[in-house]
């Protein structure tokens, strides 16, 4: 189903509970809302009024990609950024990172099942952004 996109800071800043293979309906608003709006690239599920940690991502194919629980591992090559938000009127400078390692599950037969996952570009910088909404985190 697809939902609005929240703009409420407490919402927003409040970081996610764990997210369990009971919250696949959640995955699912999740992607609806992403494919159904065009200047999305990223969601995570508190931009959609679930403080869960889940979030989804269009990849370089432009399909959708979803992460359960998403944990940064690993970051190289810094450099400054400047993210607009769909959650927020005004773009912020941030640093981000070139090259990432993530660590998450990915919803599998009905059960979630850890994951890893080497990102660059364009990806990794989406899927920190993305990480920063699980940890409540406003650019």
């Amino acid at each position: 189903m697809i939902k609005d996109i929240i703009t409420d800071e407490a919402v927003l800043s409040t970081p996610c509970e764990p997210a369990t293979a009971e919250d696949a309906a959640v995955a699912q608003d999740l992607v609806d809302t992403l494919l159904a709006n065009e200047d999305a690239a990223a969601l995570a599920a508190n931009q959609i009024g679930v403080t869960k940690a889940i979030v989804a991502y269009l990849n370089d194919k432009n399909r959708p990609v979803v992460l359960y629980n998403p944990q940064l591992t690993q970051t190289l090559k810094p450099f400054p950024a400047v993210e607009a938000c769909l959650s927020r009127e005004d773009a912020a400078a941030v640093t981000r990172y070139k090259w990432i390692r993530v660590s998450y599950d990915a919803l599998l037969n009905g059960e979630l099942m850890p994951r890893k996952k080497k990102l660059e570009g364009w990806e990794a910088q989406l899927v920190q952004h993305m990480i920063d909404h699980c940890n409540g985190v406003l650019v």
